[in-house]
């Protein structure tokens, strides 16, 4: 081998600090607590930095968690532990009490972080948490019920910046993430810098998610859902400016904000999108600024991409899991599709699109072979690459990998140019007659029915045909909800007439996991699903 004569410097995220910290320092970021800038944050981390060693003794490889919504304060965070050697651990605030001491208890976190108005939370399941030392609060909040409580602020003011940081290794976990666990316990996944910061660069690709320094970003994916799909690592790389919007996801408040802050790229669950609709269709926000919205963590339907065109907002659909480091996949068309009719170029859109450029996807058949790429053959999606997950925290689940390939879960047909389409989680595919149902399809048929507001499919057992679907729906008038035979009658020229769901069950609202995601585990548990 000739060795290349060129530099190497550890890919860590000092590497996006130290860029947003001089580079865009005057760079603009929101939050709850008010507006600043790049370079104050920068300072304020530092001495955060400082403090976390200082005042707690953490050093490399220790555990601090975190427990709160979208804001400046979680953002410090998101710097300040990696640039000492600590692991970030997000924890999910919508999980139950005994679920989130689970979690920290196994990820052995020293510190937690938790936003003031959730201190009464946390109270509630303090007791239960092994090795967690210390809690700080990020902002007001009652602290009754909870012992050696700090104050983030405070321990900012009371410290000097580190500049002494120690050298970092970009092959060290920065951060921790546990899956939703719909299927047994949490798995944690460890990011390392390494993996982070090509991921950062890699989100930034025009054909990818395309980030400017003049864009305006809103991540109303929580940051403690995979590292906020990325952004508040990949948005400080551009210099783009960022907004955090709180706890507070409603419309009206999203609305606002877009509207204030001139936001032009977002990032949320299709429903977040769905429910603004209305106000943008009645002129009650302004979101003239907005140029993308890319949306994953579930199918969206055609008349959602339909509507956001017709305000020139551009729908990009995205694919990831918290294995894949986020985000794996933009369903942008490509060259090929150029000169296609409307309707053609919808339809690709509405597929999950081409894997992002230095990682490999591929389908595999049931014993873990792969399958030709030609559009047709149907197989679980494998991926690999640099930001993809090679095993999980204190778990033994190689069953979970496939020859260094990660093995997601998900069903889909690849094209000879790798452009994919997921077709179902392989658990949730309906098996009749022999044949597959994908239930995420006629999900996204039955969420374009103007009677439907939400809906989920799920497979219950048929003595004649394996398993038939049932619609889960939510109406959009619960005085007047859909029939059976209207439902059948609005899918009948979209989807092949074995498709027909056999029977409904209407519901004020469809369970979902913390993360968002259609928990059909529970409807299959807990609701009377039925068929003849």
């Amino acid at each position: 081998m000739l060795p290349g004569l060129m530099q190497r410097t550890p890919l860590t995220l000092d590497l996006v600090f130290d860029r947003f910290a001089t580079v865009y320092a005057d760079g603009r970021l929101v939050g709850p607590e008010g507006a600043t800038t790049y370079g104050v944050v920068a300072d304020r981390i530092l001495r955060l930095a400082r403090a976390l060693t200082d005042e707690f003794g953490i050093r490399p490889g220790d555990r601090v968690a975190t427990f709160g919504f979208n804001s400046l304060r979680h953002f410090e965070l998101y710097y300040a532990v990696p640039l000492v050697g600590g692991v970030l651990h997000t924890i999910n605030v919508r999980l139950f009490d005994e679920q989130i001491a689970w979690i920290a208890n196994h990820a052995e976190d020293r510190l937690l972080f938790a936003d003031g108005h959730l201190l009464d939370q946390v109270a509630a399941f303090a007791p239960k948490l092994d090795t967690v030392e210390h809690v700080i609060k990020l902002g007001d909040g009652p602290t009754d019920g909870l012992d050696h409580v700090h104050d983030h602020d405070a321990l900012i003011a009371a410290h000097e910046p580190a500049e002494d940081r120690p050298p970092l290794d970009e092959d060290a976990a920065f951060g921790l993430c546990y899956t939703s666990g719909t299927t047994g316990d949490p798995k944690g996944v460890l990011y390392s810098h390494r993996a982070m910061v090509l991921h950062s660069m890699a989100a930034c690709m025009a054909d990818h998610i395309g980030l400017h320094e003049s864009d305006v970003v809103l991540p109303v994916v929580p940051m403690f859902h995979a590292f906020g799909w990325g952004l508040p690592y990949a948005a400080p790389l551009t210099g783009a400016e960022l907004v955090f919007h709180g706890a507070d996801s409603s419309a009206e408040h999203l609305g606002a904000v877009i509207e204030r802050e001139g936001v032009t790229l977002s990032a949320a669950v299709p429903t977040i999108w769905k429910s603004l609709l209305p106000a943008l269709e009645h002129g009650e926000v302004d979101a003239s600024t907005l140029r993308l919205v890319f949306v994953g963590g579930a199918a969206s339907p055609r008349a959602l991409i339909e509507a956001y065109d017709r305000f020139g907002i551009e729908y990009l659909q995205v694919w990831g899991m918290t294995e894949t480091g986020p985000l794996a996949c933009a369903s942008r068309p490509r060259r090929r599709h150029r000169g296609l009719s409307r309707d053609e170029l919808l339809d690709v859109r509405e597929r999950t699109g081409t894997i992002f450029a230095g990682l490999e996807a591929r389908v595999t058949d049931e014993h873990g072979a792969p399958l030709p790429m030609d559009g047709t053959a149907v197989g679980e999606l494998e991926v690999a690459g640099p930001w993809i997950a090679s095993g999980y925290y204190g778990v033994d689940a190689q069953d979970r990998f496939n020859g260094g390939w990660l093995r997601t879960g998900d069903m889909a047909s690849m094209e000879p140019d790798g452009y994919f389409r997921i077709v179902d989680r392989a658990k949730d595919l309906v098996k009749s007659g022999g044949e597959w149902i994908s239930s995420v399809e006629l999900e996204g048929h039955l969420l374009a029915f103007d009677q439907v507001a939400d809906a989920a499919v799920v497979g219950v057992p048929s003595a004649r045909w394996d398993e038939r679907p049932v619609a889960v729906l939510v109406p959009a008038d619960p005085d007047d909800p859909p029939t059976l035979e209207q439902v059948r009658t609005f899918l009948l020229d979209r989807v092949a007439k074995w498709w027909l769901p056999d029977a409904i069950e209407i519901v004020d609202e469809i369970p979902k996991t913390s993360v968002g995601k259609l928990d059909k585990k529970v409807m299959r548990t807990q609701l009377d699903l039925t068929v003849d």
